[in-house]
C-alpha cells in the first residue's frame, strides 16, 4: 500500500517538474524583445519605443549612437540577453546597423543562438506556421533588403565622387568643413577629459562627440 502511494507520489512530482519546464520553454518562445537606436541625443526614441509597445514588446534596449559600427553598449546587453526562440524586433533594419558587413555578421550571431527578427516597416510572414519556412522567408527578405540599401548607398557615393571631381575642375570644391577647430570648447573639454582617463565611451556620453569622430581629432593633433 505504502509502496503504490510513494510512486503515486513520485509520478505525480515528476509530471509537475515537466509541466513546470514546459511552461518555462514556452514563456521563453513568446518572448519578444525589442531594440531602438537614434543617431544622436538630438533625436527622439519615443516613435520606436511606441511602436515595439504597440507590437508585444515587455524588454526593449536602446542606443544613442551611430550605426556606422556595432560598438553599442544596447546593443551588446541584448545579444547577452536573448534567448533560444526570443524574436528581436525592430522599427527598420538600419536600427541596428547601417553597414551591410556589420549587419550580416550580427544577424549570423543572432540567429546562432536560436532568435529570430521581426522588422515591422517589412513583411512578417504571421501567417505561415512553420518557423523554419517563416525564418528562410524572413531572411530571403532581409537580403533583398540589404542588397538594395547597399546598393543605394553605392550610387549615392558615386555621384557624389563624381559631383566632386566636376566641383575641382571648375574651382568650387573646397572640402568639408571641419566640425571642430582646435579651440573648440567642446573638443578641448573632451581632451581634458581624456587625459583625466576617461573611456571615449564616457567621453561621447558627457561631450556628444562621436568616439570615432574624438579619435581623429585626437589624431589630427597627435594628442
Amino acid at each position: 500500500m505504502y509502496s503504490i502511494v510513494f510512486f503515486v507520489f513520485l509520478y505525480l512530482c515528476v509530471k509537475i517538474q515537466v509541466t513546470i519546464e514546459l511552461g518555462k520553454k514556452e514563456n521563453l518562445k513568446m518572448a519578444k524583445i525589442g531594440y531602438a537606436r537614434v543617431s544622436s541625443k538630438q533625436q527622439n526614441l519615443d516613435r520606436q519605443l511606441k511602436a515595439l509597445e504597440e507590437n508585444g514588446c515587455k524588454k526593449i534596449f536602446k542606443d544613442v549612437s551611430s550605426g556606422k559600427n556595432l560598438d553599442r553598449p544596447g546593443l551588446d546587453d541584448l545579444i547577452d540577453y536573448v534567448r533560444e526562440n526570443d524574436v528581436i524586433c525592430i522599427t527598420e533594419l538600419d536600427r541596428l546597423s547601417r553597414n551591410n558587413e556589420d549587419l550580416t555578421d550580427l544577424m549570423l550571431r543572432i540567429q546562432n543562438k536560436g532568435c529570430s527578427f521581426e522588422i515591422l516597416n517589412l513583411p512578417t510572414f504571421n501567417d505561415v506556421t512553420d518557423r523554419n519556412l517563416k525564418r528562410l522567408l524572413t531572411n530571403l527578405i532581409l537580403e533583398i533588403y540589404k542588397y538594395q540599401a547597399e546598393s543605394e548607398r553605392k550610387r549615392i557615393k558615386e555621384r557624389q565622387r563624381q559631383g566632386i571631381e566636376l566641383a575641382k575642375k571648375r574651382g568650387r570644391y573646397k572640402g568639408r568643413k571641419p566640425l571642430y577647430d582646435r579651440n573648440d570648447p567642446k573638443l578641448v573639454h573632451a581632451f581634458s577629459l581624456s587625459d583625466q582617463g576617461y573611456t571615449y565611451a564616457e567621453i561621447e556620453s558627457i561631450t556628444g562627440i562621436n568616439r570615432r569622430t574624438f579619435q581623429r581629432y585626437k589624431k589630427k593633433y597627435k594628442i
